[in-house]
């Protein structure tokens, strides 16, 4: 597993700029960013694969909300084990 820094993360998704990542975050439809310094973020590349395949494969919003909810369930559950 990689950590996507900001920019790969647009790269990878298509988003164009920070504003609308974290507007897909406010409203459920991408994950959280993973503090990974103490002015840095990233996210986790198996995150940001399954969030853009939901969205090639058609998924409705409330799917990918639903992705997202059990990803970041995921996250929680190796931190636990």
């Amino acid at each position: 597993m990689s950590m996507l820094r900001m920019n790969s993360v647009k790269e990878e998704t298509g988003h164009r700029s920070h504003a609308s990542i974290y507007m897909a975050i406010k409203k459920g439809l991408f994950t959280q960013p993973v503090p990974i310094g103490e002015r840095s973020v990233g996210w986790p590349d198996y995150e940001v694969s399954a969030i853009n395949r939901a969205r090639i494969a058609g998924q409705t919003d409330e799917q990918i909300k639903a992705l997202v909810n059990r990803l970041h369930a995921q996250r929680t559950a190796l931190v636990q084990a």
